[in-house]
């Protein structure tokens, strides 16, 4: 008998998987949502920000005004401020929104809603100590440190070229107005925040990527495990209702695309019914290509009356072929007789004799 090795070898179930989901346990990157935020919010500076500029420059002024007025005292000064940061506020409140829902739009992408409380709730894995020295030296901590450290590393370059880049602009400034040095600066942090800005998006893709995989990894199930859970989705009273349902469709949509080629249906009278086919170029026998009992059986005759075939009522032969044969049996030869009578019949009716149907 072979031994369980413990080695997890064997891909997660789907119920497994929905499991994990449930308390918590999915494939997520925290950098992920943060850099598409930082990224979102550049772009809105980069297309807003210039009104945002203006409206404090004029809250500003305006705010000096009403401290240089002959009653200027605490009223009037509070008051001012009071007026700059409501305004202040109105005017940047739209902008860290729009960062707020374009991070919490990245999060739902990655996992969808998912709300637990499995996983605030303490758990002795959190608090032993052994468990948290395992995590400490874990793969997942390595590849976090890591990525942290190419993080800087990358970053750090980016920040390099580009201010390189733009050290001869900044040698110019000197000789400059105040205005055009405002301009520059901003043009050089908007340039170097964005060029850091999709480095971390790039650097979180291949984050989520690893998170995906390693999650994946983490719920890998031994073959003892598989079994065990086989075992249980086997003994699930809703699993195998869903089953029994999901092969009853498929048994109803095959038997309502047999059912109309059929050439006789032939019935016992209501109780049971069994739809025959014969082609005697192709076909060594007649055979069964629908069958039913109850309510199946009343289906099999409505079909047939939609359809026009022809149903006899045989209640011996119903009764013989429902228990002989299964759907896509051959009719056992000890029926050959019985049944080539009725088909005969059948042919003979519809103005298609035997021969006429092998030949046409």
């Amino acid at each position: 008998m072979p031994v369980d090795t413990g080695e997890k070898t064997e891909a997660p179930t789907p119920r497994r998987l929905q499991e994990a989901r449930e308390k918590g346990q999915v494939a997520r990157s925290v950098d992920l949502s943060a850099a598409i935020g930082l990224l979102a919010g550049l772009l809105i500076l980069n297309w807003y920000g210039s009104s945002i500029l203006r409206g404090f420059m004029a809250l500003t002024q305006q705010s000096l005004i009403l401290q240089e007025t002959p009653t200027s005292g605490w009223t009037t000064l509070d008051f001012a401020w009071r007026t700059f940061l409501r305004h202040g506020s109105a005017m940047l409140l739209p902008f860290f929104l729009i960062i707020v829902v374009v991070a919490v739009a990245g999060n739902l992408a990655q996992v969808g809603f998912v709300f637990s409380a499995h996983s605030l709730m303490p758990t002795l894995d959190k608090i032993s100590p052994i468990k948290g020295i395992r995590r400490i030296f874990s793969k997942r901590t390595a590849m976090r440190v890591f990525m942290s450290f190419a993080k800087v590393g990358i970053i750090t370059t980016v920040a390099y070229i580009t201010i390189k880049g733009f050290i001869p602009q900044l040698v110019g400034l000197s000789e400059t107005t105040f205005r055009e040095v405002i301009s520059h600066s901003a043009q050089l942090v908007f340039i170097l925040g964005l060029r850091i800005a999709v480095v971390l998006v790039i650097l979180a893709l291949f984050d989520y990527a690893y998170q995906r995989w390693q999650h994946y990894q983490d719920l890998r199930m031994t073959k003892e495990e598989l079994k065990e859970e086989l075992k249980r989705m086997e003994g699930d009273p809703t699993m195998r209702q869903r089953r029994r349902g999901v092969a009853r469709q498929l048994a109803m949509q095959r038997m309502s695309q047999a059912v109309p080629k059929a050439d006789v249906v032939i019935t016992n009278p209501t109780e049971l019914a069994v739809a025959l086919k014969y082609d005697h170029n192709e076909m060594p026998a007649p055979k069964v290509v629908a069958k039913g009992a109850g309510f199946i059986a009343l289906r099999i005759r409505d079909l047939a009356d939609e359809h026009g075939v022809p149903i006899v009522e045989r209640k011996p032969l119903a009764q013989a072929l429902y228990k002989a044969c299964e759907v896509g049996d051959y009719i056992p030869p000890q029926l050959y007789k019985a049944v080539a009578e009725v088909l005969a019949y059948i042919f003979e009716l519809a103005g298609k004799g035997y021969r006429r149907k092998a030949t046409g």
